[in-house]
């Protein structure tokens, strides 16, 4: 079975889905591993980031996008297809990598997601809410070695679906009080959600992204997370350590054609950073 890794945080902009693409792309182009990112976030971003605008509004017309899985179940219809969702070789560099696949979202979920919160649990009968993704994608999961699962900011329960087929969690934060005040949130109901289900969902840790040497408040933010690792029940804070830089943020531009992961995301910075990071990640699933 894959390893399968939630990446989340309740707090936006920090990075999130462009950690998530680079960890996708690198284990897949540098690694040789069968990859499949499942964008669950309504913002679409990672999706965008991978196939492009124009593909991205072809497939959700035709509902072969997360969107549609979440309909099908709210009206009882069953147009949504894995199979035929599942993107084959994506990305900007070099045309598509071979073996990494994407599970696209759409901006339809924002809306969807606020009907799934209201609707009564009794309305979900026969199915249950939090197992939509788990059903639609259990036939596939065998055929990648690892699965990325870019959340909402939030622990609704499109997140939680994304949660109850992971293994892992890892936490994305900006080393500043705002961004790492939810991280016990994060840790404690994910362990309400794993106690409530029974399924072991545990804390791969937090990494660090857009720090800036510079900023002694991102320097005593750090110190402060490397001293609360078991304490704050995130297990560990990466050693990586992801700077702040343009390029990361250029590099989610589907429109720019790359011919391989260095002209993404440079020679140096911050493409070092996001192959260490790929490097601890594997490490520490594969423990």
């Amino acid at each position: 079975m894959p390893k399968v890794i939630s990446i989340i945080n309740l707090k936006g902009g920090v990075g999130k889905t462009t950690i998530t693409i680079a960890l996708g792309e690198i284990m897949a182009f540098n690694h040789n591993l069968k990859v499949l990112i499942i964008d669950l976030d309504p913002q679409t971003n990672a999706t965008v980031a991978l196939i492009g605008e124009d593909v991205w509004a072809r497939r959700n017309i035709r509902g072969q996008t997360l969107m549609q899985l979440f309909r099908d179940k709210l009206e009882n219809t069953s147009i949504f297809s894995a199979e035929e969702a599942i993107i084959k070789n994506v990305s900007n560099v070099g045309g598509g990598i071979n073996g990494l696949d994407l599970l696209p979202s759409s901006l339809d979920l924002i809306e969807l997601q606020d009907l799934i919160i209201n609707i009564p649990v009794s309305r979900f009968l026969p199915f249950k809410p939090v197992t939509v993704l788990a059903e639609a994608v259990v036939d596939h999961l065998p055929g990648y070695d690892v699965i990325l699962i870019d959340c909402p900011p939030n622990l609704g329960l499109i997140t939680q679906n994304g949660l109850i087929i992971s293994q892992h969690y890892l936490i994305p934060v900006i080393p500043d009080v705002l961004s790492t005040y939810g991280i016990p949130q994060i840790v404690s109901r994910i362990k309400r959600l794993s106690a409530s289900t029974g399924i072991a969902i545990h804390p791969l840790g937090v990494v660090a992204n857009k720090f800036r040497k510079q900023n002694i408040h991102h320097t005593n933010q750090l110190t402060l997370l490397k001293l609360s690792e078991a304490e704050g029940g995130y297990h560990r804070l990466f050693n990586t350590v992801i700077p702040e830089t343009s390029r990361a943020a250029a590099a989610m531009d589907f429109t720019a054609v790359c011919m391989n992961l260095h002209h993404k995301y440079g020679y140096e910075i911050p493409y070092t950073m996001y192959t260490a990071l790929t490097e601890e990640v594997l490490k520490y699933v594969q423990a």
